[in-house]
């Protein structure tokens, strides 16, 4: 059984940066997709980053420019760096990945427990 745990969120004030890492456990061979969403109170989740295998990553505009996404696959994690934080960026963001299991193609699909990342001064 696959699973996901994020980490790296915390305080920062408007302009910081933060790296958010999900780290992938269990038997896999590689993270095929993974997927950054976040959440604010009151708000609709978005998505705020997507890595998928074609290596075109996938920003909205209210993250491009400021936010970068990568895969390590020798550590079985992904990254979400956030730069030029604004107060607005502030949200709980989870990591959602595709997984291979095994050579046969298997794969796995879930989600982190999410982490809250605040920009406030």
């Amino acid at each position: 059984q696959a699973q996901l745990v994020e980490s790296g969120g915390g305080l920062v004030q408007p302009g910081g940066s933060l790296r958010l890492s999900c780290a992938a456990s269990g038997s896999i061979l590689s993270i095929v997709e993974m997927d950054w969403y976040r959440q604010a109170p009151g708000k609709q989740r978005e998505l705020v980053a997507s890595s998928t295998g074609d290596g075109i990553p996938y920003f909205p505009d209210s993250v491009k420019g400021r936010f970068t996404i990568s895969n390590d696959n020798a550590k079985n994690t992904g990254y979400l760096q956030m730069n030029s934080l604004k107060p607005e960026d502030t949200a709980v963001y989870t990591c959602n990945a595709v997984l291979l299991l095994d050579e046969l193609g298997s794969t796995w699909s879930g989600e982190g427990q999410g982490t809250q990342v605040t920009v406030s001064s």
